[in-house]
């Protein structure tokens, strides 16, 4: 199936509304979940709801593809594992086979659609450290097109947040 422009894809606006409590609770969840016996209750006290409204609307976001993931966030290197940033070049009208061909993957996170020569890219997470080129080989055969990986040289702390 072609890929649709980039510019006529559904946006999220057009998919859900967020209302104000779905925006405390996402602004607050990027901030990190208590390690404690009942985190959901405690964020949602914090927030002022019940911890079944706090769970059910991110069950709801999670469906509504509001949010595409909710979860921790291990440091795969420190447990053995293996992570990689990927790039690769795929003609407009193949992207969205060539996507659903990468994303089968369970290695595969944070693959993004770019508006440049390399258009996809993606995050390749692996249980041990040499399976992200078993990956790599795997999704060249699969697809047909070449991937460029990147390997870290050096990890940054940014505190990246998306204050809605």
């Amino acid at each position: 199936m072609p890929a649709a422009p980039a510019d006529s894809r559904p946006t999220l606006q057009d998919k859900f509304e967020l209302d104000q409590t779905d925006r405390r609770i996402i602004n607050r969840l990027q901030d990190g979940m208590p390690v404690c016996d009942q985190p959901y209750l405690l964020v949602a006290d914090e927030l002022g709801i019940q911890e079944h409204e706090l769970l059910s609307r991110l069950q709801t976001m999670l469906d509504n593809k509001v949010l595409s993931r909710f979860g921790p966030m291990f440091h795969a290197e420190r447990l053995g594992g293996g992570l990689a940033l990927a790039a690769m070049r795929i003609p407009e009208d193949e992207f969205d086979h060539v996507a659903a061909q990468v994303n089968e993957l369970p290695e595969i996170a944070h693959n993004y659609q770019r508006t440049h020569k390399f258009n996809m890219w993606f995050v390749i997470a692996t249980e041990q450290k040499a399976d992200v080129e078993r990956v790599v080989s795997q999704i060249e055969s699969t697809t047909g097109y070449p991937v460029y990986n990147m390997p870290k040289i050096e990890e940054y702390y940014v505190g990246l947040r998306f204050p809605v």
